[in-house]
């Protein structure tokens, strides 16, 4: 009986995980040597014989006839008269092949072989687990969301694997119920508690390039290369590509016929904005393109420190900067170039003062922050709201009134 359960034990491991014949072989022998080790202290004339596709084993025990008088090792040796019980042709000299049966090893030692046998295999199974999924770190999986939790969701993929998307790595307006089917890049890939962990995101600019691979036939071959990518997720994204044929826009092929092709990857990442930029090794043509839609007049460039400043006409200033600073802000993250605008005044607004003219009642702090967004005058500061000047900077309400009150009484 302890024979027969212990086939199906390691016949069930044989049709339920992922391991491959080889290593299975290797790891069954392994553990049934260990065991005649301990009963017999050597295992070296044992034959172990094992069929994995029928699920079950033998162990034949080869030891050799010597005289009466000469048996010293039951383990190794059998006397000639033991021998000639089994066989009366039997001589010395010769070796005598007996069958060792499980239940002549007691009940306690195959209650730990079986166990010793499941704690190997799920070992083995965690490791094929970790290793398989090392190798598709940057790659996208897709799954099904098993449970959802506050800080994450997790995730099962079509081998029941448990893979996590922790709250960090998904789009803030991403929400997903038990059943659904979730798309993310895995990022990382290590062991907890001796089991793999493999985290996914969303959020990860990885997700995006791969996204494009998917969509974007070019890219997958070659033709197109994606120099850079940043984003913030479900706001806004800026990815520079760059082709090697002349022939091809890459542009064009990535946006596709009517913007076929990125509106797939749009919906994926909940209607991110996504702008395709043509790369170039003309740093200031990257900075105007990276901008757009803003209309840049001029681009002073400081190599050594990595800024630039650009000019531009007082209407292009908002577009530049963007809904929520995001423009400038990635414009400055795909470039490497820390960007600061500053409006060009007309001729018939030479009126105007410089907040720079202010340092006696404005802190120096306060100007270089309302500079970095483009306000660099008294009426650039006066032309925009309170909500739209505290959205745009880092400055405190209070502060922001306080400085309209000091410019609005330079004109009244």
């Amino acid at each position: 009986m302890e024979n027969i359960n212990l086939i199906d034990s390691f016949a069930e491991f044989k049709e339920l995980k992922n391991i491959d014949r080889a290593t299975l072989m290797r790891v069954l022998e392994d553990i049934f040597r260990n065991m005649l080790i301990k009963r017999y202290e050597t295992d070296e004339n044992f034959d172990i014989i094992i069929n994995i596709d029928k699920g079950d084993l033998e162990i034949w025990r080869n030891r050799v006839v010597v005289e009466d008088e000469e048996f010293e090792n039951p383990n190794t040796q059998i006397s000639l008269t033991e021998a000639k019980k089994i066989d009366t042709d039997y001589e010395v000299g010769e070796e005598v092949t007996d069958e060792v049966k499980f239940k002549d090893f007691g009940r306690r030692s195959v209650l730990a072989l079986r166990q010793n046998l499941s704690a190997r295999i799920l070992e083995l199974e965690k490791d094929h687990i970790f290793t398989k999924y090392k190798e598709k770190v940057g790659q996208i999986v897709t799954g099904e969301v098993y449970q959802v939790w506050k800080k994450e969701i997790l995730v099962l993929d079509d081998e029941g694997n448990e893979l996590i998307l922790p709250k960090q790595e998904q789009i803030p307006s991403d929400f997903f119920k038990k059943g659904d089917t979730i798309r993310a890049v895995v990022i990382r890939v290590e062991m907890k508690n001796a089991s793999p962990y493999i985290i996914l995101s969303r959020t990860s600019p990885v997700f995006l390039e791969r996204l494009f691979e998917n969509e974007v036939p070019e890219i997958f071959d070659g033709l197109i290369t994606i120099k850079n990518v940043v984003r913030v997720p479900g706001e806004r994204a800026k990815v520079a590509v760059e082709s090697y044929d002349d022939r091809i826009d890459p542009v064009g092929a990535c946006v596709g016929m009517k913007g076929s092709r990125i509106h797939g990857i749009v919906r994926e990442l909940r209607n991110e904005n996504i702008d395709v930029i043509n790369y170039t090794n003309n740093i200031q043509l990257y900075i105007t393109r990276s901008l757009n839609p803003a209309k840049i007049n001029k681009i002073e460039l400081d190599e050594s420190n990595k800024r630039a400043n650009v000019y531009l006409n007082p209407e292009e200033v908002s577009l530049a900067i963007g809904k929520g600073g995001l423009n400038i802000k990635l414009a400055s993250q795909l470039t490497g170039y820390e960007i600061d605008v500053y409006r060009e005044l007309e001729k018939e607004e030479e009126e105007d003062v410089k907040l720079e003219e202010f340092s006696d009642e404005i802190e120096p702090w306060i100007i270089a922050e309302l500079n970095r967004v483009g306000c660099d005058t008294a009426k650039s500061v006066l032309e925009l709201s309170e909500s739209e000047l505290e959205s745009r900077t880092d400055l405190e309400i209070e502060t922001i009134r306080d400085v309209l009150r000091i410019l609005r009484a330079e004109f009244e």
